[in-house]
């Protein structure tokens, strides 16, 4: 990309997702960098390692010589206000700039161009996050694979094998989801499924890459598939009303996520239950890439 003016303050956005990282920078309005790679090595709960691993990013990223006027950056797995101010803290030493962390939901508000909102993100995992009138951040749900992530592609997954060791416990004959489970991960049988989910070394995106195996079986018409997409889109319609519960506006619902924008019947599904628990809410797909938000948010630390 074209290198901007030296007399423009160069920002620089990330949006650090379960899966891959989307880096920007801009100087004025001359794009300077956009980058987007895996999110191997993003170390959430050691502030240290992640602060380090987002530096090389931005050196990697910037031509030779540029340094960041700010950084903000939507961190996943960042999930209190102390985690994120901690690898904040951390980031400032690489930089002479000011600099700001949050979780990635936080993103899709600014990214929208709003002020006020929900940003809900069910990709490889889900979470949702808002701030209360007092700008006070709460974020819901995004707990991982293991314990909850319900309504992301790796939850899905989960929720999948348990419906189909529910049904092979009851006798029914294997559907298209067994069957589609079983081949995915390279079994005999649905009863060795539990050991290929627990032999992954990384849980949440080896479970996540079979999602699409759910929605093909809902699809070809299977009732447990589809049950597991439906109560997937009431889980990440829940997240949303917990947040109400605890005094976020909810007015305004922006949605992202690779899992939930590229499957039609789990975002129907989440509409169509946030209807039922939140009938002013309005949610709405973002149109932009969520990196958008992170350099809303790096501008405005100028």
């Amino acid at each position: 990309m074209q290198d901007a003016s030296p007399l423009s303050p160069l920002v620089v956005g990330i949006d650090v997702g379960g899966t891959k990282t989307h880096l920007r920078a801009v100087a004025g309005a001359e794009p300077v960098a956009d980058r987007v790679r895996s999110s191997s090595g993003w170390r959430p709960h050691d502030p240290v390692a992640a602060a380090g691993w987002l530096a090389a990013l931005v050196a990697e990223a910037l031509p030779s010589g540029r340094r960041p006027a700010a950084v903000a950056v939507g961190g996943h797995a960042c999930e209190t206000p102390r985690q994120c101010a901690q690898i904040r803290t951390a980031l400032q030493l690489h930089f002479d700039a000011p600099a700001l962390v949050v979780g990635d939901a936080e993103l899709l508000v600014p990214a929208a161009g709003l002020d006020k909102g929900v940003g809900l993100v069910a990709g490889t995992g889900s979470v949702a996050a808002g701030r209360l009138a007092d700008g006070t951040p709460l974020q819901v749900g995004g707990w991982g694979a293991v314990l909850g992530d319900e309504g992301g592609s790796a939850g899905l997954v989960r929720e999948a094998v348990r419906a189909v060791w529910a049904a092979h416990d009851r006798g029914d004959t294997p559907d298209a989801l067994a069957e589609g489970l079983v081949a995915a991960f390279e079994v005999a049988e649905v009863p060795a499924l539990g050991a290929a989910l627990e032999s992954a070394k990384d849980v949440s995106a080896e479970w996540g890459s079979h999602a699409s195996v759910v929605f093909a079986a809902a699809e070809a018409g299977s009732s447990l598939a589809r049950a597991v997409v439906a109560e997937g889109g009431r889980s990440l319609a829940g997240l949303v009303g917990r947040l109400a519960s605890r005094g976020v506006e909810v007015d305004d619902v922006v949605v992202a996520g690779g899992t939930i924008l590229a499957q039609p019947a789990l975002y129907d599904a989440f509409v169509s239950a946030l209807a039922e628990s939140a009938p002013h809410a309005r949610p709405k797909p973002l149109a932009v890439p969520p990196v958008t938000g992170a350099i809303a948010l790096s501008s405005s630390l100028l």
